[in-house]
């Protein structure tokens, strides 16, 4: 008798419907065919030893089972469920009359459990749009998948619920909530506030500039001048997740399995801070069975590269591309999948090895040449995509001390949003285009006009301060975004003259 069941396979951020089809014949062996690797192949043990436990039978016939289409590879051992639901209609042990309106994933411990998968989201999403009743799966990827409206998410703990459910005896009821009222109540809660800040005004004038032009920021500084700290905080001045934002991001976490079990939908900016002795391929994806890296999983939010000198220089080059592209191509001999990688860059470092130099109290005991050797680390790609240097002094005791009141996040966050709806307006007909910082050179030549008494300052700057050619689109971009936070259409003197101060590492000799 033949029986279908149906799952899903999982490939970048997509989710696509694979047909497990069962047949059992005449004959003795076993034959899994359909391109499976080797973690599908050796579900064979695990249904049989999971069937039996619950008084079922493993059948002595030919069983062949048939996970289509067959040019598609599938990994992992998430198709366990399926086929075993399959083996059992297909030799009238169970009897489901709608065991083909729903897709089916999980993986089968020996006696009988469901543990987690990857993917539940994706493959929500697929199964809604394929026209299917509803999603059986394990009970702690319920709450994820069931983020998605239109589908009945039965989350099941063992595959005897599984069978009850299917054949009526004991119907599971949907798992369901609201995800918009959950999604929304959640925005505006963060953990980390600016109003924690005390002093560095200067510092955080230039995080509210990269956060409403989406600029990259590399901040320099000695240790325990608050880089890190400050970094912290920008998802919270960032303008809130849309709808559409947020459910990209949970799907690239639920694709590299971060969700965890109580699920829901990401309602806040991610915030990544790999360590600096990351891989190449962790920060960008990909592995034997590709999964999204770093810069993916800080998609729509913020990638903090804390120490950058210290980070491999291969892994800092593979970087260089995602941050043009806005996303990440791995390709292998027979799959090229892409991960989203629309993220903010914010990096600190320590001006030297020692860290003090520069420093207004402390000497710097560096030999000479050591300074410029420990800068060069960074290429100069690299920090050509980076808009803002930004130089971090320690706070004095006055100022962690005094009681003065600073600004809130929320209160940042307000001008950063008028700012981004600015620039919203200004390329609503320029697709992928968002905010300044994602401006073309000839975009930049005709949105970022700047008269003839700012096209002398700009020239003195570049002349006096040794300024390289890089770095004139990158101020021209700066200062059209603090322009639009002070609410003009013009770029004037004054905004020429902020933007230029945030070059410090194009400087010539700017490391003695």
């Amino acid at each position: 008798m033949l029986a279908k069941t149906y799952g899903s396979a999982v490939y970048g951020v997509d989710a696509y419907k694979i047909t497990v089809e069962v047949n059992v014949g005449q004959g003795t062996k076993f034959f899994m065919v359909g391109l499976p690797d080797s973690a599908v192949k050796e579900s064979e043990q695990r249904v049989e030893s999971a069937i039996k436990h619950f008084g079922y039978k493993m059948p002595r016939q030919k069983v062949v089972v048939n996970l289509a289409p067959a040019d598609i590879r599938k990994e992992g051992s998430a198709y366990d469920l399926p086929i075993a639901l399959g083996i059992l209609k297909a030799s009238e042990q169970m009897i489901a009359e709608d065991l083909e309106d729903y897709v089916i994933m999980g993986e089968l411990a020996l006696d009988g459990d469901l543990r987690p998968i990857k993917g539940a989201l994706p493959i929500a999403i697929e199964a809604r749009k394929n026209g299917f009743k509803g999603f059986i799966l394990p009970k702690e990827n319920a709450s994820e998948a069931a983020i998605v409206d239109g589908l009945d998410v039965i989350g099941v703990s063992t595959i005897k619920e599984a069978i009850l459910h299917l054949e009526g005896e004991e119907v599971i009821q949907p798992v369901a909530y609201d995800t918009r009222d959950i999604f929304f109540s959640q925005l505006d809660t963060y953990a980390s506030d600016f109003a924690d800040v005390q002093g560095q005004e200067n510092i955080k004038r230039a995080m509210e500039i990269a956060a409403a032009g989406g600029h990259n920021v590399i901040m320099i500084g000695p240790p325990g001048a608050g880089k890190t700290m400050l970094a912290k905080r920008l998802p919270s001045i960032l303008p809130p997740l849309t709808l559409h934002e947020a459910l990209e991001t949970t799907k690239i976490h639920s694709v590299a399995g971060k969700l965890g079990t109580d699920a829901k939908l990401i309602s806040h900016r991610p915030f990544r801070q790999p360590h600096h002795t990351i891989s190449d391929v962790a920060l960008v994806g990909g592995g034997g069975i590709p999964q999204p890296g770093e810069i993916s999983l800080a998609n729509n939010g913020v990638l903090f590269l804390d120490e950058l000198p210290e980070f491999k220089r291969t892994v800092l080059e593979v970087m260089r591309q995602p941050l043009e592209e806005r996303k990440v191509t791995i390709s292998r001999a027979k799959v090229s999948l892409d991960y989203p990688s629309n993220f903010m860059l914010i990096a600190s470092m320590n001006p030297c090895p020692c860290g003090y130099y520069n420093h207004p109290e402390k000497e710097c005991v560096c030999a000479p040449g050591v300074v410029q050797r420990y800068l060069n680390r960074i290429s100069g790609p690299l920090l050509d995509r980076i808009d803002l240097h930004v130089e971090v002094t320690p706070v004095s005791f006055d100022q962690m001390t005094e009681n003065r009141k600073t600004e809130s996040s929320s209160e940042i966050r307000d001008r950063v949003i008028k700012a981004r709806e600015v620039q919203a307006t200004r390329f609503k007909e320029q697709p992928g285009v968002f905010n300044n910082a994602m401006m073309s050179s000839n975009m930049v030549k005709e949105v970022c006009q700047i008269n003839e008494a700012g096209k002398a300052l700009l020239k003195t700057a570049m002349e006096r301060l040794g300024l390289s050619a890089r770095a004139y689109d990158r101020i021209l971009r700066v200062s059209r975004t603090i322009a639009d936070l002070a609410g003009t259409n013009d770029i004037s003197i004054e905004h020429l003259a902020e933007a230029i101060q945030y070059r410090s590492l194009d400087r010539e000799g700017w490391a003695g």
